[in-house]
């Protein structure tokens, strides 16, 4: 992602005279960004997010900008005549990619979210769960610029949940950017860069809270070159770093995450020299209230 994504003055309603949905919405989609979307059920979050994938269009106001751009919706069309393999394949090759590069792909992120042993049962006997991998699979085959997740992460198991966050800091990582929406609210607590909350069909910025630690977290110890300063990519990705001597810091950062920060400090210039890797301990937390998924913003 080269650009930013700008949303201007925009709105959406249903027909000519259907109750606007959204109006008003200005929005600033940065590269290497990752943003959260917040509001209570109804409020028009899903519209927001189909207008900034591009699979929905404003009824006014502009959207400019966009990138190459992949879209997980909230409920994913599994009946379909494909096996996860053929889907994935099929799909690989309409963005661009040879057949064989495709069907790599398609074997790989299968296999990353645990679906591998399903690659050649048809999709109309999926399991809701394996499904939603498809769904994921599907939305990072072709490398996208800007990542959009409308509750990417329900039907998931822990495996899969972790995973995905990996996937979503490798895609910020390398310059992307995420936007997403999640009903539990420590969904990658404390990584994004900016939070809106849908609110009477506008959008206001939220405060970005300072998050402890929450969950398997991993400890990175490291030591820099002389003068060296730690990688963006580690700094923004840690939920605590401290420099117990000069020189040497002490990164605490999500298990799902420990891989993006690794490389970032391995791939710098000068190389981060890496003491030791672990895993932290941390109090228990307890769990969040369930809460439904959203309900279609559609009237």
């Amino acid at each position: 992602m080269h650009r930013d994504l700008e949303l201007a003055r925009v709105g959406r309603r249903y027909g000519i005279r259907g109750p606007w949905v959204l109006r008003g919405v200005d929005l600033t989609i940065t590269p290497g960004s990752l943003t959260r979307v917040e509001g209570t059920n109804g409020t028009g979050k899903s519209t927001l997010l189909r207008l900034v994938a591009g699979i929905d269009s404003p009824t006014e106001g502009r959207i400019t900008g966009r990138p190459r751009t992949a879209y997980v919706p909230e409920r994913f069309p599994s009946a379909l005549p494909f096996t996860p393999s053929g889907y994935l394949t099929h799909l690989g090759t309409v963005h661009g990619l040879s057949r064989r590069t495709a069907a790599a792909r398609a074997a790989d992120w299968l296999e990353r979210f645990g679906a591998a042993a399903y690659a050649a049962t048809p999709m109309a006997q999926l399991s809701k769960g394996t499904s939603q991998k498809v769904a994921v699979a599907q939305a990072l085959l072709a490398d996208p610029r800007l990542l959009v997740l409308d509750e990417a992460w329900t039907g998931l198991d822990a495996e899969a949940r972790a995973e995905l966050e990996r996937a979503v800091a490798e895609r910020t990582a390398a310059g992307g950017a995420v936007v997403f929406v999640d009903h539990d609210p420590r969904r990658l607590a404390g990584a994004p860069d900016a939070i809106y909350r849908v609110v009477d069909g506008t959008l206001a910025p939220g405060a970005v809270p300072v998050a402890p630690p929450v969950g398997p977290h991993t400890v990175v110890t490291v030591r820099g070159p002389a003068g060296g300063r730690l990688p963006a990519d580690a700094t923004r990705t840690a939920s605590s770093a401290e420099e117990p001597t000069p020189g040497t810091y002490r990164l605490t950062v999500p298990a799902s995450h420990s891989d993006v920060v690794l490389r970032a400090l391995l791939t710098t210039d000068p190389p981060w020299h890496v003491v030791t890797v672990g895993p932290a301990t941390a109090p228990a937390v307890p769990a969040a209230p369930a809460v439904p998924p959203d309900e279609k913003d559609r009237p």
